[in-house]
């Protein structure tokens, strides 16, 4: 049996159930805003605020700072601050974030293929 109809099967032992691992995974990354941001941080490793902003010029300051904030409580964002002058904050993916870097790879893949 493949890999894949193995993770067929064991999907279906979920069904109804908000423990399924692809339910939860969808869960953490929707959003119009989020995948965005993953993405340009996998790309870019860190980022402050303003490269972020200037990455996604159609998002609001206000729905970048709540989007960030929610993929930092998720652990998928780190946050750091520097008080030098002057101060400014960067912003990375953690190991979880990084983790999700298969994921989008195979989205790549599946988009060359497949997307307009």
């Amino acid at each position: 049996m493949s890999e894949y109809q193995n993770f067929i099967n064991s999907l279906k032992h979920y069904q109804g159930d908000p423990k399924c691992p692809v339910l939860q995974s969808l869960e953490i990354l929707q959003g119009k805003w989020t995948s965005r941001i993953i993405f340009y941080l996998l790309k870019n490793n860190h980022m402050r605020f303003g490269k972020l902003k200037k990455s996604i010029p159609t998002i609001t300051n206000t729905m970048l700072t709540s989007t960030l904030r929610e993929l930092e409580q998720k652990g998928i964002v780190s946050r750091i601050q520097y008080n030098e002058i002057p101060p400014h904050v960067e912003y990375s993916l953690t190991e979880t974030g990084n983790a999700l870097l298969p994921v989008f790879f195979e989205l790549g893949k599946w988009g060359k293929q497949y997307a307009l």
